[in-house]
């Protein structure tokens, strides 16, 4: 029996090019027979680590494809006539409505991953999704199938390593407050509003801050070029977008933050609100898709989608020491339970139980 994880692209330092691999070294360590096969392979891979799907053998009875499911592509119309048993793993697909606006590739591309999400739902025998919204969302695409929720496996460990120390050096201690969003420069992710709540601040509070947008926006020129207006419509300075930059910058924006400010309106897990906590960085968010459940109760989260109420809780969390305190230790408790042991554990129960299930009773649809 092989146990095989399948996906369009596997990329470099992405969620779900780290989820991939993370769950490739678990298998591997439990002496599963299994490897990775995409269609497209950053060359930044250590080779040997995955395989084009070209080169992917005939699937037997009881082999099992592990597809990760989070866009367009032909992949998703390929997976049914491939053999072996099927487990989707559900990453979200961003709805087109957030990129009409902007880029009409993306539009469509968003458009054609919804139509291989359904073309799908009666071809697998069992779901991973990332998040209870994820799970949800397959549920409304006519899923029928069994749904677990398994958060994505975070390799918490590159966290520690030593951050730029240029980045540090230019920013460090000077006197300022530095308000942190990781995440692609997408319309999905709101980057107007966290400029918005960020004049507010900065206007109101405090002078004396700078706001680090982190974030490629390779694609989402267009976007960019709005949000580079919008700064300059409201006439705040101190606004810095870092484009794509090294892993060791990236650990050195997180590193200076004092809050991390989330203002997305679509995230099927988000993940950089997990980094934050792991920097004992204290969260404001606004609680929209995924976003509550990934906080559970921690940080400062709101209901409805307001930036000024959101530079005052900016405010709060920075001048209120033990307020402060009492978020990060919410945080902490919550990071708990993203364990990485804790939810490789968790992968492989799934997996075992789904291997002794007999498919008795499963038919394809497509």
């Amino acid at each position: 029996m092989r146990v095989v994880q399948l996906l369009p692209t596997l990329s470099y330092g992405d969620g779900v090019g780290n989820d991939v691999l993370a769950i490739d070294r678990i298998l591997k360590e439990n002496r599963y027979d299994t490897m990775i096969y995409a269609e497209n392979i950053d060359s930044r891979i250590d080779p040997g680590i995955a395989r084009y799907f070209s080169k992917m053998p005939g699937m037997g009875e009881d082999d099992i494809i592990l597809y990760h499911l989070s866009t367009g592509t032909q992949l998703n119309y390929r997976l049914p006539k491939l053999g072996g048993r099927k487990i989707i793993v559900y990453h979200n697909n961003t709805p087109p409505k957030w990129f009409a606006p902007y880029d009409k590739r993306a539009e469509a591309l968003s458009q054609k991953g919804i139509r291989g999400i359904r073309h799908l739902a009666g071809s697998a025998e069992y779901c991973l999704a990332d998040s209870s919204f994820n799970k949800e969302d397959l549920i409304r695409n006519g899923y029928r199938c069994d749904i677990d929720v398994l958060p994505i496996l975070i390799p918490f460990d590159d966290y520690k390593k030593r951050p730029d120390e240029k980045v540090l050096g230019r920013y460090r201690n000077d006197g300022y407050t530095n308000i942190v969003f990781t995440g692609r420069i997408t319309p999905n992710k709101r980057q107007e509003d966290v400029i918005e709540t960020f004049f507010y601040y900065k206007k109101y509070y405090n002078p004396r801050s700078r706001l680090f947008l982190v974030g490629s926006w390779n694609g989402m020129e267009r976007y960019y070029r709005r949000l580079e207006d919008y700064v300059e419509k409201l006439g705040v300075e101190d606004v810095y977008f870092t484009g794509h930059i090294r892993f060791e910058a990236i650990l050195a924006y997180y590193s200076l933050a004092d809050v991390f400010l989330c203002m997305s309106g679509h995230e099927g897990f988000c993940i950089p609100l997990l980094e934050a906590m792991s920097f004992d960085v204290p969260i404001v968010a606004c609680c929209e898709a995924a976003v509550t459940e990934t906080l559970g109760g921690s940080g400062l989260g709101m209901k409805e989608r307001d930036t000024l109420l959101a530079a005052g809780l900016v405010n709060r969390v920075v001048t209120d020491r033990k307020l402060r305190e009492n978020v990060i230790r919410a945080q902490q408790e919550r990071l708990a339970d993203f364990d990485t042991q804790k939810v490789s554990g968790k992968f492989l129960e799934y997996l075992e139980k789904f291997i002794k299930k007999k498919k008795q009773g499963f038919r394809m649809s497509n």
